[in-house]
């Protein structure tokens, strides 16, 4: 006889047999999304960093980097606790799961818990980490460090609690398939009100800030799409119909609103390959929480609709001369707005929109966008008001002007740099 080898994991003794009620496909499946959705946040990076200037492109990696290692450790130590354990009056998880306390191998939904819990930490680490696009090239990195690791934990957590943890939005009935709230209206409202207690770029207006590597930046949002199938069509748990639905959907959604803004690039001025690029993100956010109720012929309009109303938000955010850097709330605040609301009206598998005859589910919508970003934006000033207080949020005028590539990491992106 063979005695089958035993594994400890956090405090148990797990046999390597297959626990009963879990399922192999589905566990094999969410393994490979949640390395999809890890994916996405170098694709975040090079989005990110091919925008900014030569002078402060590491700079900008090193923000999105640090986010991973920052709270891939919070979402373990206390996040995951706080969004998916006991409720508690509707607003947060209890503290019950406490530093993984009670997370083992056992299944919850049918895949190891322990996975599940790691699959949603990769949506916590995102959503910190599309903030990064709105502050860029004049935040200081210890500032960043502490804005985000209180943002995730007194922000995000609950938000996510409200709608994916058993919270009051969820309750309500709020549809969001894959973080249309909670992770794009979330991390671009935050994006707006960081900016506004920040400050603009010292030369902003005054010189050109125009991206120094669009390939990157495309090279990003390639990277992004890719993912993207993990972000909406893991949010499934599982290898069935609807994971193959929000996979169909995610891809119709993104070339039509890519398509889009190509288009209205191209009337306005040029044909432009960072616009595109752009387009194709809205179009993905737009999507997500729409990803696994609307059919694929629905996601056409919702990427068309995305593609229109955050190129549009860019030119009033420009327009009203908020230097919000790469545009967070114009693609993820208002793309993640437009999405929230378009599941209310197109929803129709699963659940019914407004087209489906439930008009109600379009108000509830609208509600859950409004909780969203009110609490997001007011618990982002106050934060950032603490932070600049205590430790500053902005680095010296002179490094900006040096660039923060050599001033705080001395290093260079190029070799022709130096």
């Amino acid at each position: 006889m063979i005695d089958l080898p035993v594994v400890a994991v956090l405090g148990h003794s797990l046999s390597s047999t297959t626990p009963a009620g879990l399922d192999t496909g589905d566990t094999a499946w969410l393994i490979v999304a949640t390395a999809l959705v890890m994916l996405m946040i170098p694709g975040v990076a090079f989005f990110y960093g091919g925008m900014v200037r030569e002078k402060n492109a590491l700079s900008t990696l090193m923000l999105v980097f640090a986010s991973l290692a920052l709270i891939s450790l919070q979402w373990i130590l206390v996040g995951y606790s706080l969004v998916f354990g006991t409720d508690v009056g509707g607003f947060v998880g209890g503290l019950d799961h406490l530093g993984l306390l009670g997370v083992g191998m056992a299944p919850v939904h049918g895949i190891p818990h322990l996975l599940y819990v790691t699959y949603q930490g990769m949506f916590a680490v995102i959503t910190v980490a599309l903030i990064v696009g709105g502050i860029v090239e004049r935040i200081k990195l210890s500032a960043w460090l502490a804005f985000a690791l209180l943002w995730a934990t007194v922000v995000y957590d609950p938000i996510a609690h409200w709608v994916w943890g058993g919270g009051w939005l969820g309750q309500l009935g709020a549809l969001d398939f894959a973080g249309g709230t909670v992770v794009h209206v979330n991390s671009g409202v935050a994006a707006l009100a960081l900016v506004l207690v920040l400050g603009a770029r010292k030369d902003y207006g005054e010189t050109s800030l125009k991206p120094h590597n669009i390939p990157l930046t495309v090279l990003g949002a390639a990277l992004l799409w890719f993912g993207w199938f993990g972000f909406n069509a893991g949010s499934a748990l599982a290898a069935d119909g609807v994971a193959t639905l929000a996979i169909v959907t995610t891809n119709t959604a993104s070339a039509a609103a890519a398509l889009t803004w190509m288009a209205l690039s191209w009337w306005r001025d040029a044909p432009s390959a960072l616009g595109m690029a752009s387009g194709a993100v809205a179009g993905l956010v737009a999507i997500t929480p729409a990803a696994g109720y609307v059919t694929p012929l629905d996601a056409i309009p919702i990427g068309v609709g995305a593609g229109v109303v955050c190129y549009a938000a860019l030119h009033l955010r420009e327009g009203l001369g908020i230097d919000e850097s790469l545009d967070v709330w114009a693609v993820h605040g208002v793309g993640g707005t437009w999405g929230a609301v378009a599941t209310g009206i197109f929803a129709s598998v699963g659940a019914a929109g407004l087209l489906a005859g439930n008009p109600h589910q379009l108000l509830t919508q609208f509600v859950g966008v409004g909780a969203t970003s009110a609490y997001a934006f007011v618990g982002t000033v106050v934060i950032a008001k603490l932070v600049d207080a205590t430790i500053g949020l902005r680095v010296s005028e002179e490094h900006e002007d040096v660039g923060l590539d050599s001033a705080l990491h001395g290093e260079d992106a190029y070799f022709w740099s130096r």
